[in-house]
C-alpha cells in the first residue's frame, strides 16, 4: 500500500476494527455467562443418569433376592439398559437432528425420568429388563448433546475441559447419588432407589428448560447427513477403543459388591463408602482426563488405557485385603479419564455428523457395559472366582490397545491428522 494513502487510512481502519472488535469480546463475555448455568443444568441430568445406571450395580443382591433368581442372572439388568443406550444414541441422535438442542434435552431427560419410575414398579424380572432397556434409550443422545452445548459455548482450546465439566455430573453421581441410592435401596428396597433417580431427572429437565440457551440444530441438519458419519473409518475405529477397552471397568465394577463381601470380607454396611471411594476415583480422573485431552489428546487416550490394564490386572491380588481391595475400588473409578478424550476425538473425525458422533460415544461405553458384565459373568458361572474379573478386565483393556494403534496406523496410512482440533 502507498504509505501517503496508507496514514490517512490507518486511523479509519482501527475505528471501523474497534466496533468488530468490541462485537467479539461481548459475545465471548455472554458465551462465559451463559456457560456456567448452563453446564450446571447439563450436570444434574449427568447426575441423573450415572445414578440411574451405576446403582444397580451395588443393588444387585437385593435385585436377584427380591426377583427369585441368582446374581448373574441379576446382571443382565444391566445388560439391557445397556442395549438401550446402545440402540437408543444412533437411533434418536438421527431421527431428532433438527431438533433445537434445549427441546431435544428437555424430551429425553422426561423419558428417562418415566422410565425410572416404571422400572421401581415392574412386577418381575423380564418386565425390569425391559424396561430398564426402555430407559437407557435416551440416554446417549443426552450425553452427546450436551457435550456439543457445551463444547459451541466453551473457547475452542477448551472443548475436552467443557465436556469433562458436564461428564462431572455423571462421575459425582458416583461419589454422592450411588451411595445415597445404594443406602436406600438397602433400606427401603431396591426400588426406591429408582424412584430417587426419576425425581433428579425431573429436576433437571426443569433446569435445563430454564438455564441451557435454545441453541438450533446446525445448519443443513440432517438424518441422512448423520448418517454419513458412519462411513468413516476413524469413527468405527474410535467407537471400538471405548467399546473394547472400556469394558474391563465394568467386568469388575458390575459385581464389586460381592467382591468386596466375599473376597475382601467387608460388611455389608462399609460397601457405600467403598462406592464412594469409586466416585471420587471417577472425578479425579474425569477433571484430569478432559484437562490432558485438550493438551494431548491421542496420548491421553493411550496413556489412560495403558493405566487401565494395570489397574484391572492388579486388583486380582489387592482384592485379598479390606484396605487394598478399597484402593482398587478408588484406581478403578480414574479409568473414566478416557471418556472426554474420545468424546473430542470422535467429534474431530466425524465432520458434519456431529450429533450421531457425540452420541455414539455413549453407545460405545454401553457396549462395553455389556460386554464387561457378561464376560465377568461368564467367568464368574464358569467357577473362576469373583477376581477373575480383573484378568477379564485386563484383557480387554490391552484388546483395547489394540484397536487404539489400528487407528494411529489408519491416520498415518490415510495421511490424517491425529491432533486435536482446535
Amino acid at each position: 500500500m502507498d504509505p501517503i494513502i496508507s496514514k490517512p487510512l490507518a486511523p479509519a481502519l482501527a475505528s471501523a476494527a474497534a466496533p468488530i472488535s468490541q462485537s467479539f469480546a461481548r459475545r465471548r463475555a455472554q458465551q462465559r455467562e451463559l456457560f456456567w448455568p448452563a453446564v450446571l443444568a447439563l450436570g444434574v441430568g449427568g447426575f441423573a443418569i450415572g445414578t440411574g445406571e451405576f446403582v444397580i450395580m451395588g443393588l444387585l443382591p437385593e435385585v436377584a433376592r427380591d426377583l427369585g433368581v441368582s446374581i448373574p442372572e441379576a446382571g443382565h439388568v444391566i445388560s439391557a439398559y445397556a442395549l438401550g443406550v446402545v440402540v437408543g444414541a444412533p437411533v434418536l441422535a438421527v431421527a431428532t437432528a433438527n431438533w433445537s438442542r434445549r427441546t431435544l434435552l428437555i424430551a429425553l431427560m422426561a423419558l428417562f425420568a418415566l422410565g425410572n419410575v416404571a422400572s421401581a414398579m415392574a412386577p418381575g424380572y423380564l418386565s425390569l429388563n425391559l424396561l430398564r432397556l426402555l430407559t437407557g434409550l435416551p440416554h446417549g443422545t443426552y450425553f452427546g448433546v450436551s457435550a456439543l452445548v457445551a463444547a459451541a459455548l466453551a473457547p475452542p482450546d477448551r472443548r475436552a475441559s467443557a465436556v469433562g465439566l458436564v461428564m462431572l455430573g455423571l462421575t459425582t453421581a458416583t461419589l454422592v447419588g450411588v451411595p445415597l441410592a445404594a443406602w436406600l435401596g438397602q433400606h427401603w428396597g431396591w426400588r426406591s432407589a429408582f424412584l430417587l433417580v426419576g425425581a433428579i431427572a425431573m429436576l433437571a429437565a426443569v433446569l435445563v428448560y430454564r438455564w441451557v440457551p435454545d441453541l438450533k440444530a446446525a445448519p443443513g441438519a440432517s438424518p441422512w447427513r448423520e448418517l454419513g458419519a458412519l462411513a468413516k473409518a476413524q469413527v468405527w475405529l474410535t467407537l471400538g477403543i471405548g467399546a473394547i477397552g472400556f469394558g474391563g471397568m465394568f467386568a469388575v465394577f458390575s459385581y464389586v459388591k460381592p467382591i468386596l463381601t466375599e473376597v475382601a470380607g467387608l460388611s455389608v454396611g462399609a460397601v457405600p463408602l467403598v462406592l464412594a471411594l469409586f466416585g471420587v476415583g471417577m472425578v479425579a480422573g474425569n477433571l484430569v482426563g478432559s484437562r490432558l485431552a485438550d493438551k494431548a489428546l491421542m496420548k491421553t487416550i493411550g496413556g489412560v488405557l495403558a493405566w487401565s490394564a494395570l489397574v484391572l490386572g492388579s486388583l486380582v491380588f489387592t482384592a485379598q485385603h479390606p484396605a487394598t481391595a478399597a484402593l482398587s475400588v478408588f484406581l478403578l473409578g480414574t479409568v473414566v479419564a478416557v471418556g472426554p478424550a474420545l468424546q473430542i476425538r470422535l467429534m474431530d473425525v466425524a465432520g458434519d455428523a456431529q450429533t450421531l458422533a457425540a452420541a455414539l460415544n455413549h453407545s460405545a461405553f454401553n457396549i462395553a457395559n455389556a460386554l464387561g458384565a457378561w464376560l465377568g459373568g461368564a467367568t464368574i458361572a464358569a467357577g473362576l472366582g469373583w477376581t477373575s474379573t480383573g484378568w477379564v478386565g485386563a484383557l480387554l483393556s490391552l484388546a483395547g490397545m489394540g484397536v487404539f494403534a489400528a487407528s494411529l496406523w489408519h491416520a498415518r496410512v490415510h495421511g490424517e491428522s491425529i491432533e486435536h482440533k482446535h
